[in-house]
């Protein structure tokens, strides 16, 4: 999808709609264009043809689990580059996985600290 904003692209990888309401309000006011995909499969899909500047990614995912989706990005070379926000309420996963990803941040996410967070990472 090519937009005609100039505002560098954000994808939220979440399948929970209140809290990914909340996470593309946050990002929208940080200046993303913001996409939301539900399913770690569609997810895959639009990473295979989109370079987002930022990518908030679940860990618990239908069909694919973020884990295997954040291997996916870091070993792509297109999206190598891009800023991975873990999003997860497992402090264990966040533990695991926080090398691997620009931040790991722990549910529940509050606005702010998301729109703070991503706006240092534009």
């Amino acid at each position: 999808m090519n937009t005609s904003s100039d505002k560098p692209l954000a994808l939220i990888i979440e399948d929970d709609p209140d809290a990914a309401t909340i996470f593309s309000e946050a990002l929208k006011a940080a200046g993303f264009e913001v996409e939301v995909i539900a399913t770690g499969d569609r997810a895959l899909e639009r990473l295979s043809i989109t370079q987002p500047v930022l990518i908030v990614l679940d860990m618990h995912l239908p069909n694919v689990a973020g884990p295997d989706i954040l291997r996916y990005i870091r070993s792509d070379d297109q999206l190598k580059e891009a800023k991975v926000i873990i999003a997860t309420a497992d402090p264990r996963i966040a533990d695991e996985l926080e090398n691997q990803a620009t931040l790991a941040l722990l549910k529940p996410i509050s606005f702010s600290q998301l729109r703070d967070m991503a706006s240092r990472l534009k």
